[in-house]
């Protein structure tokens, strides 16, 4: 029996790999769907591991091989190719104002424009990160990964309240779009 402890409410992938922790190895479904898609919304209630999961895919497009070992995908990835990642984590925020979402999303696209550069003409947060895009994949000549997390909780926060509703979705959308 191994004396491992459960992860709970840990949501690091490194983490879990790296201080020994329990995990169940779910890295072939993650690798066949790496290897069959495009573009994928994972919905799942709450506390089903969707945090976690975007952690491995972050680690997995870094080329973080070693965090891999024993695990079916290091048997199964070939290359380990390291990918630009832009990871758009919403889950850290009280959305209670319009600013506070434009905050957000204003500290991200600077980080990100720090890394790929930015244009003048790129006035909205929708311009912005589609330059960001495609800059970081001219930068680094590979495909681009997004990756957002708890991606409606400021609509979800704003429940009750349809001017801020209104004013997320009008963000929000053509942010995603």
């Amino acid at each position: 029996m191994s004396n491992k402890i459960y992860p709970i409410g840990i949501q690091n992938f490194e983490k879990i790999r790296n201080d020994g922790y329990f995990y169940i190895d779910k890295t072939a479904l993650m690798y066949q769907m790496v290897k069959t898609g495009s573009y994928y919304f994972l919905s799942r209630p709450r506390r089903f591991g969707k945090s976690l999961l975007i952690s491995t895919l972050e680690a997995y497009f870094q080329g973080k091989k070693e965090l891999f070992e024993g695990l079916a995908v290091e048997k199964l990835e070939k290359d380990w190719i390291k990918h630009p990642i832009l990871h758009l984590d919403l889950n850290i925020e009280k959305y209670d104002t319009p600013e506070s979402l434009d905050k957000i999303l204003n500290d991200n696209l600077e980080y990100w424009e720090s890394q790929y550069g930015t244009r003048p003409s790129e006035t909205s947060f929708s311009l912005r990160f589609a330059g960001i895009i495609q800059r970081a994949c001219e930068k680094t000549g590979q495909r681009v990964v997004i990756l957002v997390d708890e991606y409606d909780k400021p609509m979800l926060q704003a429940i009750g309240n349809e001017e801020l509703q209104k004013q997320f979705r009008n963000t929000l959308k053509p942010f995603y779009g």
